[in-house]
């Protein structure tokens, strides 16, 4: 973890909110919804599976591949326990994030990161976590950090390694992106 933290620091600096990344980068920030017409759960096997295509298509384009950084933020329970969900098993506490007056959240949050790859399935449970909302303040980044994709339940923030790239995916998922005039 010690590598994550110098990386993080070097390329992003501050606290690693997903949900902050929009206003700090948004040159750089694109909003890709997981389903048709901006649906936000998905009811059927068909809709999981083009969730999941979704997420691996622009993932892919990235260029994410093995040894992906797969992080996740976790409350403590009435008794101090943190319950790290089944789909993101063999991540270890990273960082502790304290609530300031802009969070979203009032108890401190512990990030939990491990690593995986993009390749096969390997990736599907903790999507799928993610988009029935059973893990959230996801972070998904290769080990460079030079990009961030935050799936949340209802799509994915992508900042981008420059803002020609996300143009390039804006373009090549235009039917993917919010009719919202801010792109939410």
């Amino acid at each position: 973890m010690a590598s994550l933290t110098a990386a993080w620091r070097t390329r992003w600096g501050g606290a690693p909110i997903a949900y902050e990344f929009r206003g700090r980068y948004a040159d750089r920030w694109v909003r890709f919804h997981s389903l048709p017409r901006s649906k936000r759960y998905a009811e059927t096997e068909d809709e999981y599976g083009i969730i999941l295509a979704r997420h691996h298509d622009v993932l892919a384009e990235l260029g994410a591949g093995d040894g992906l950084y797969v992080i996740a933020g976790y409350f403590a329970d009435a008794q101090g326990r943190i319950v790290v969900a089944r789909a993101h098993q063999g991540a270890v506490p990273w960082t502790t994030i304290q609530p300031d007056e802009r969070s979203a959240f009032e108890i401190p949050m512990t990030l939990y990161a491990g690593t995986t790859s993009l390749k096969g399935s390997t990736l599907n449970p903790f999507l799928r976590a993610v988009a029935d909302d059973r893990i959230a303040y996801a972070i998904i980044a290769p080990p460079d950090l030079r990009w961030l994709y935050h799936p949340y339940d209802g799509g994915a923030d992508v900042i981008a390694p420059t803002a020609h790239d996300r143009g390039v995916l804006k373009e090549r998922h235009a039917d993917w992106l919010s009719a919202h005039p801010a792109g939410l």
